[in-house]
């Protein structure tokens, strides 16, 4: 499953530096696949729509730090744990009970972000 980041969040920033995947942003920042990662030319997202991996999407939230579901991976594949979640002062970096993910998917995910 993909990690969310609660309304909890006190926006101190430690989370973001550490994913391998660069899907985290600040609140209110656009995003785009291609961020952080090698994936270029189009991109399927999981709801089925095609993007041009360097297109700037629409911010998660506004107020607050987000994570990019599509490139999320709990760090499967680069840590043991979901390094935001080792590093959050407030414990809001937590599984989205609304995407549960096999490890599989996840590894497959993150060879698709790094070629």
């Amino acid at each position: 499953m993909a990690i969310i980041i609660t309304d909890e969040c006190i926006n101190c920033g430690a989370c973001e530096p550490e994913c391998p995947n660069n899907a985290i942003y600040e609140g209110g920042v656009e995003w785009a696949i291609a961020d952080g990662t090698t994936v270029k030319g189009s991109y399927l997202l999981e709801d089925g729509k095609e993007v041009d991996a360097d297109a700037q999407q629409a911010p998660v939230d506004d107020d607050i730090y987000y994570i990019v579901p599509d490139k999320c991976t709990e760090c499967v594949g680069f840590h043991e744990e979901p390094q935001c979640a080792a590093v959050c002062p407030v414990d809001c970096c937590v599984p989205d009970p609304d995407r549960e993910e096999a490890e599989a998917v996840l590894l497959e995910r993150k060879d698709r972000l790094h070629l």
